[in-house]
């Protein structure tokens, strides 16, 4: 009975027979899966195959047409909204940064959990990402396509999550900014932080410690 307690409580996220579906389309079909905590799931496969539905389902962006996900043994429908994304953070391919400054966009973790910014912590996770601290005052318009995927990731991760959600964080940015990211997110890896990443880059394919096929809507371990 301890030992099957003792299992139960690695379950940190559980979908159970999954399905999606759009405009009368099946986008994904009876997906059932269990994550552990502190794992790091790759997902890859064709195009247009609900990689990128999956993960917004579990961030609970969209809502399954059948099917229920479990987060920490509870339905995610039984979640406050803001409570759950904080515990489940996505990162999208093409960062959405918002305001006028970096700072603006560092701000926001703390502003939503009614916290004093704090810039010392802000500046550390800029050097996190090889940013130099200045660049906390930095106009968003000035950054970099790599520059400005930084700045999303660690406001992500100011406070940690749960899971991170990483939905092909890493196209189109050159070879050290993806060394740079693929080092952070190691680090929180290493921190007890749950990764599922979304990629195309034969690299990460390769270097998966679990690699998880989605084709036509449907899961193939």
């Amino acid at each position: 009975m301890n030992l099957e307690r003792k299992v139960f409580d690695m379950v940190l996220l559980k979908l159970e027979a999954v399905s999606y579906q759009s405009d009368q389309r099946i986008i994904l079909d009876q997906i059932s899966l269990i994550v552990e905590q502190g794992a790091f799931l790759t997902i890859s496969g064709p195009s247009g195959g609900g990689k990128s539905t999956l993960l917004r389902l579990i961030a609970s962006l969209l809502t399954p047409t059948s099917g229920e996900i479990f987060f920490q043994g509870k339905s995610q429908q039984q979640y406050d909204y803001t409570e759950y994304r904080q515990q489940v953070s996505y990162c999208f391919q093409q960062p959405s940064l918002f305001g006028e400054t970096v700072l603006d966009n560092l701000t926001l973790p703390y502003t939503i959990r009614s916290l004093t910014p704090d810039q010392s912590k802000m500046m550390e996770h800029l050097e996190m990402v090889d940013l130099p601290k200045e660049y906390l005052t930095k106009n968003i318009s000035e950054l970099s396509g790599g520059e400005r995927q930084r700045v999303a990731l660690i406001r992500n991760i100011l406070f940690l999550p749960q899971i991170l959600l990483l939905d092909e964080v890493t196209t189109g940015l050159d070879e050290q900014t993806k060394r740079i990211i693929h080092r952070l997110i190691k680090n929180i890896q290493q921190k007890g932080c749950t990764i599922l990443q979304v990629t195309h880059d034969e690299a990460e394919i390769q270097e998966a410690e679990k690699l998880l096929l989605i084709q036509g809507g449907k899961l193939k371990q």
